[in-house]
């Protein structure tokens, strides 16, 4: 799987929200290998969109579409200032995944010194995880070579999640947790918008 995250603060939301029911409308039949996506705006204006492929070659074919190019020209307009974009082939699908049917996204992005102790950790304690919070329904990890990440955690609801955020996960993830999760700036998408190609 390849994953691009695109990040900018909104100047139009009326517009932005009209560009991507086009996109759905007009440009999902030809995005060959795109397996959907996940956006919202946050409460400070920001949007947020996790977008997955499945290869960073299909990613490439769809971004070099005329039509995606004159797509996005148009929707840049939308956004104010710089549009960041953060893209990775390492992805780690951690219980479920992702899910249309969720009720509640959050976005964490930040530094990992060591990306695969954390991918084995989420990997090791999954049942527990998911019997201490039933509510995630799953979530994406992906990492660059740098360290920077971006995870995309799905929850059933907004209330459920933080009915239960309180709650400590396992002692060692904990731990790893802490010392391996630098810089984490955490993105609430209250409404996420769900976009797969079935």
């Amino acid at each position: 799987m390849f994953i691009q995250v695109v990040q900018g603060k909104v100047a139009d939301e009326a517009g932005l929200r009209a560009a991507m029911d086009r996109w759905m409308r007009d440009l999902r039949p030809g995005a060959s290998g795109w397996l959907g996506s996940t956006s919202d705006i946050t409460d400070d204006g920001t949007f947020v969109a996790v977008v997955r492929f499945e290869s960073e070659e299909a990613a490439r074919r769809n971004s070099e579409r005329s039509e995606q190019d004159a797509w996005w020209a148009d929707t840049r307009k939308c956004l104010a200032g710089d549009v960041t974009f953060f893209d990775s082939s390492e992805v780690t699908t951690w219980l479920a995944g992702g899910s249309d049917d969720a009720g509640f996204v959050q976005v964490i992005a930040g530094h990992l010194t060591n990306p695969q102790l954390m991918r084995s950790m989420m990997e090791k304690y999954s049942r527990e995880v998911r019997e201490m919070r039933p509510e995630i329904i799953g979530a994406t990890v992906a990492t660059r070579d740098d360290g920077e990440y971006v995870e995309t955690v799905y929850f059933t609801s907004e209330a459920e999640a933080r009915e239960r955020e309180h709650l400590a996960p396992p002692a060692e993830v904990a731990e790893v947790m802490a010392t391996e999760m630098q810089d984490a700036r955490f993105l609430d998408l209250h409404h996420p918008t769900m976009m797969s190609p079935g």
